[in-house]
């Protein structure tokens, strides 16, 4: 009786020793799971990842959207010859008409920003020779030039970037948004310097003068 009572008392001490280790165990195996999770930060393959992927694309298209999407947006710095079709709208024998504006920065050696005497004055724009002797009262910008040297340096698609480049307000200038505006400068080929004059063609149709920082429509009196 005794021994049996002994052997009951053996069986339920190693029950209950089992359920303690298999507990443990348990206990164990969900506190490394949970560290694991935060742990590791690489989501796994096939993971459901809408909301990074939302937030990812979201700034993605928050920092695209900055980029400015217009081509035109400045104007193309060019340097070259004059191409044929500029040659016809920039050669021939102009007459001063009208002031225009002023550039925002200016340093003109004309009355500025008032008394620009040169309205009605001519000057000779050709191939071969250049004369801007006309413009009589005002020294520096009487120039002759045998053999000038003509450059295109910039062409503007648009008012926007006209602006941009010369710091001058388009709208007494009578360029609008759309148009094509060619910068072009004059250097004497005898010493390769620039003269203080410089031109404006708008849409190769008008011709303006750019006396450093005023502005002046051209007439063509003879081609």
């Amino acid at each position: 009786m005794k021994k049996g009572f002994l052997v009951c008392i053996t069986i339920m001490l190693m029950l209950s020793s089992a359920c303690e280790n298999v507990q443990t165990a348990s206990t164990t195996k969900t506190s490394n799971t949970s560290n694991n999770s935060v742990e590791n930060t690489t989501v796994p393959k096939g993971a459901d990842t809408s909301q990074t992927n939302s937030t990812s694309e979201h700034e993605s298209e928050t920092d695209e959207s900055i980029i400015p999407k217009s081509t035109a947006e400045y104007c193309d710095g060019v340097w070259t010859n004059l191409d044929d079709e500029t040659e016809k709208s920039f050669y021939g024998t102009w007459k001063v008409e009208k002031l225009l504006g002023f550039a925002n920065s200016y340093n003109d050696a004309s009355e500025y920003p008032t008394g620009q005497k040169i309205i009605g004055d001519e000057m000779i724009i050709k191939k071969d020779f250049f004369s801007s002797k006309g413009l009589k009262n005002y020294h520096d910008y009487q120039h002759e030039l045998k053999n000038p040297l003509y450059r295109l340096d910039f062409i503007c698609d648009n008012s926007d970037s006209f602006y941009r480049l010369f710091q001058t307000d388009p709208d007494p200038l009578n360029i609008n948004n759309n148009d094509t505006v060619k910068y072009i400068v004059i250097n004497d080929s005898s010493t390769q310097l620039g003269i203080p004059l410089s031109f404006f063609i708008v849409n190769n149709d008008r011709l303006i003068l750019l006396l450093e920082a005023t502005s002046f429509e051209l007439k063509k009196v003879t081609d």
